[in-house]
C-alpha cells in the first residue's frame, strides 16, 4: 500500500494498493500484479472519494508516483526477476485515472530500484548487472518516450534532484560475478548525474566508500538523506567496511556541486572510542541529521551532537 499527497496538488491525495492474482498464460501459471489507485479530495474539512483506476504491476515507492498538470504518473514492474520476465513501464493517467499514455516493456529481465518524477520528465533506475538510467520525456502526456539512457557499473536506490539539470544518486558500486550473469553488490555509492541534454546523460562525478557490506540507512529511508543546494552540503549515515572488518559508524559529511563534484568534508562518529564493541554498539548509531543556521546536528539513540557546518569541529554532546 502506498499514499501520494502531492504539494503541487491543493487537495488530492492518491491510495495504491497492490494485488496479485494466479493466472495461466501459455501452458504455465503466473503470479500477475495490478495496482489499484484511489483518488481522494480533502477540501474545506471534507474528504470526498473521486475516482478509483488500475495499472499493471506493482509500485516500488511514493518516488515512483506524482501528479502534474491533472495528469497522475506512474511507474510499475511486472513479473520478476528470478523468472526472467520483469518489465518496467510508465503510465499516465489522466483526472479520470484512465491510462492516456504509456510505455510498456522497459529493461525486460530487470526491475525499478529508484525513481523520480520531476516536472516534465521522469528518471528510472533499473538493473541486474549494471545500472541503466532512463531520462523519460513527459511534457505530451498522451504520448511519452525514452529520450536517453546511461548504463554504468552499479545501482542508485535514491534519487534526489539537485536543480533541473542535475541528480544525485545513492545506492551501491557493484563489480560482475565470475560468470557474468549477476552483479555482486560492493561500497555504497554516490554520483552526479548531468541531463542537461536529456539524450546524452552522463556520470560527471562518483564517490565509493567502503567494500562489499558497507551500508547506510538512506538507502532504504529518504529521511536519512540530508542535502541542501544552497550549502553544498551532503550528509549520509554510514556504516563502514573496510579490509573485510565492519567497524566504524557514523555520518559522512560532502561538499557536493555539479562543478567541483563530490568531495568528503569529513566524518561524525557517535561511537565513544574506536573499539569495534563500542563502534558498533547499535545506540551509537547516527540515523538522521539536520541543520539550523550554521550548526550540523547528527541524532543518535543515545545522544544528539553538535557540530560547525563549516569545519566540522564538535561543539557539544547533548545526551538523551
Amino acid at each position: 500500500m502506498g499514499l501520494l499527497s502531492d504539494p503541487d496538488s491543493l487537495n488530492n491525495i492518491y491510495i495504491t494498493y497492490t494485488g496479485a492474482q494466479m493466472v495461466s498464460m501459455q501452458g504455465k501459471e503466473e503470479w500477475l500484479t495490478n495496482t489499484k489507485i484511489h483518488k481522494i479530495s480533502i477540501l474545506n474539512g471534507k474528504i470526498e472519494y473521486r475516482v478509483g483506476g488500475e495499472v499493471p504491476g506493482q509500485v516500488l515507492n511514493q518516488f515512483s508516483m506524482d501528479e502534474h498538470n491533472d495528469y497522475f504518473r506512474i511507474a510499475t514492474t511486472t513479473g520478476d526477476i528470478w523468472s526472467g520476465n520483469a518489465k518496467n513501464n510508465i503510465y499516465v493517467l489522466n483526472k479520470d485515472l484512465d491510462v492516456a499514455g504509456k510505455i510498456e516493456g522497459l529493461a525486460p529481465g530487470e526491475r525499478i530500484y529508484s525513481a523520480r518524477f520531476m516536472g516534465n520528465r521522469a528518471y528510472l533506475v533499473t538493473f541486474v548487472k549494471v545500472d541503466p538510467l532512463f531520462v523519460i520525456d513527459l511534457s505530451d502526456p498522451v504520448n511519452p518516450r525514452i529520450l536517453g539512457e546511461l548504463k554504468i557499473p552499479g545501482y542508485s536506490d535514491y534519487l534526489h534532484p539537485y536543480d533541473e539539470l542535475h541528480i544525485i544518486g545513492l545506492g551501491k558500486e557493484t563489480t560482475n560475478y565470475p560468470d557474468a550473469e549477476f552483479a555482486l553488490y560492493q561500497g555504497v555509492k554516490l554520483a552526479i548525474f548531468d541531463v542537461s541534454d536529456p539524450e546524452k546523460p552522463k556520470e560527471i562525478s562518483k564517490y565509493i566508500i567502503g567494500e562489499r557490506g558497507t551500508d547506510s540507512y538512506a538507502l532504504y529511508d529518504h529521511r536519512a538523506f540530508l542535502f541542501s543546494k544552497s550549502k553544498n552540503l551532503l550528509v549520509i549515515p554510514i556504516t563502514l567496511v573496510e579490509n573485510g572488518t565492519w567497524d566504524w559508524q557514523g555520518a559522512y559529511v560532502f561538499n557536493v556541486s555539479p562543478t567541483d563534484g563530490l568531495d568528503l568534508k569529513d566524518k561524525i562518529t557517535h561511537a565513544e572510542s574506536i573499539s569495534q564493541e563500542t563502534a558498533l554498539d547499535p545506540t551509537s548509531f547516527v540515523v538522521r541529521s539536520l541543520y539550523i543556521n550554521e550548526i550540523l546536528y547528527t541524532i543518535s539513540e543515545f545522544q544528539v551532537k553538535m557540530n560547525n557546518l563549516f569545519d566540522i569541529e564538535e561543539i557539544n554532546i547533548i545526551k538523551i
